[in-house]
């Protein structure tokens, strides 16, 4: 009888949040959700432990259109706004979240760079490709050394001494989908110091292009995050994306996409640690009652659904402010970068409580990788990380804070 209790109570706490999402929304969702479910859900295990995504579902998602969410219509997208985008990434990251990141990097800053800043010829050549799944996209922006600092940045983009391309030399970090994509956004140097940053479309076949080592990571562990190494790689003009010296604005506008789509993926993540353990706690008995009739894990409980609907809730409003490109009404500090970095910061959080809460809830088992909250605990810390850390997200959101007020 209590198990029955705490299926409809979990089932109330679903409804309420799809309350909130259009019927389009619900529907994306729905099919998301079964896609995940059916051909992802069996194999995450299995993923985790080979560290690899099979070509195999990134070519189902290609059939149903989720490689193309963010493409427009036009260039044979699905042309979703982003609430549906995040929606739905949320939940195949559900479903596994090394899959989530995969298509939250092709969907978001990639396409977001080559629409919105691509001349009519990049976007006709690059974005009916992404869209098909015929080209996975990667974001190359961070260096080692560097970091997310873009004014340490030291890979270099010369012109050429004829003007009519340009030499591309140097390493990038962390480069998710690095090794199996077919485009990498590139941002290089072109200046010599500062805002001297320029972004390039740069085919993945293009000689010179070396994967020099795939990291070992906590979490994430079938996402393909590579370092990539350009040796002197030739590219036409064509390749300049924007005008010279655009790069920070290209990142700076990309990476707003990019983080959202990482509070998605964290979301996801939280939610299935919420959903295990709720399943865990109504079939696992000690001292003679079950695990959820003790307070201390309702307690539990009720603060990982908590923290789950104010990240959502947030998410969904900053995500339509974004989608306008201005900043969300009653939420400070006013400006959109730091709206996006509050939703982010907030996702990633809660889905590292939410999983450590699970473990907890397990127990020992929760301490096996036998155990799906194991992995999940390890996914979420990665959420903290990808796109910005959250010390940085923080320093960004004090900073206009402060300038909002009038302070600086």
């Amino acid at each position: 009888m209590a198990g029955t209790e705490e299926r409809s109570r979990f089932l109330h706490l679903r409804r309420v949040s799809a309350a909130m999402l259009t019927a389009e929304q619900l529907e994306v969702r729905r099919l998301a959700l079964d896609l995940a479910r059916g051909e992802v859900r069996p194999h995450v295990e299995e993923w985790d432990r080979q560290r690899q995504v099979p070509q195999g579902i990134l070519d189902a998602m290609a059939e149903l259109g989720f490689m193309g969410m963010r493409v427009p219509e036009t260039h044979g997208g699905l042309g979703f706004d982003l609430p549906t985008y995040l929606v739905a990434l949320e939940a195949l990251a559900w479903g596994d979240a090394s899959l989530g990141l995969g298509l939250a990097v092709h969907n978001g800053p990639v396409t977001r760079a080559v629409h919105a800043y691509g001349s009519d010829e990049q976007k006709e050549a690059w974005l009916p490709r992404l869209a098909s799944g015929d080209v996975l996209g990667a974001f190359a922006v961070a260096e080692g050394e560097a970091g997310g600092d873009l004014a340490s940045l030291v890979v270099r983009a010369a012109p050429t001494a004829d003007g009519s391309g340009w030499t591309l030399s140097g390493e990038k970090a962390w480069v998710t989908n690095g090794d199996r994509a077919g485009l990498l956004v590139v941002l290089a140097r072109t200046g010599e110091e500062g805002d001297g940053l320029s972004a390039f479309l740069v085919a993945r076949d293009t000689p010179g292009i070396q994967v020099v080592e795939r990291e070992r990571t906590m979490g994430f562990s079938a996402a393909e995050i590579v370092t990539v190494r350009f040796d002197r790689v030739a590219l036409p003009s064509q390749a300049l994306l924007g005008e010279v010296g655009d790069g920070h604005d290209v990142v700076a506008d990309a990476s707003n996409v990019g983080r959202l789509g990482v509070a998605a993926v964290a979301l996801g993540i939280a939610q299935a640690a919420y959903e295990h353990a709720l399943r865990y706690a109504g079939e696992r008995e000690q001292f003679g009652r079950l695990l959820h009739d003790f307070g201390a894990i309702q307690e539990k409980l009720a603060g990982m659904a908590l923290r789950i609907a104010q990240a959502r809730s947030l998410l969904l409003h900053v995500s339509a402010a974004a989608e306008a490109e201005a900043p969300a009404e009653g939420i400070h500090p006013a400006s959109l970068r730091a709206q996006v970095a509050m939703a982010k910061v907030a996702a990633s959080e809660a889905a590292s409580w939410i999983a450590d809460e699970a473990v907890q809830i397990y127990g020992g088992y929760g301490y096996m990788r036998d155990y799906p909250v194991e992995r999940l605990m390890r996914d979420a810390k990665g959420t903290e990380i990808h796109e910005g850390s959250s010390e940085l997200l923080r320093m960004w959101m004090a900073l206009d804070a402060v300038g909002d007020a009038g302070l600086s």
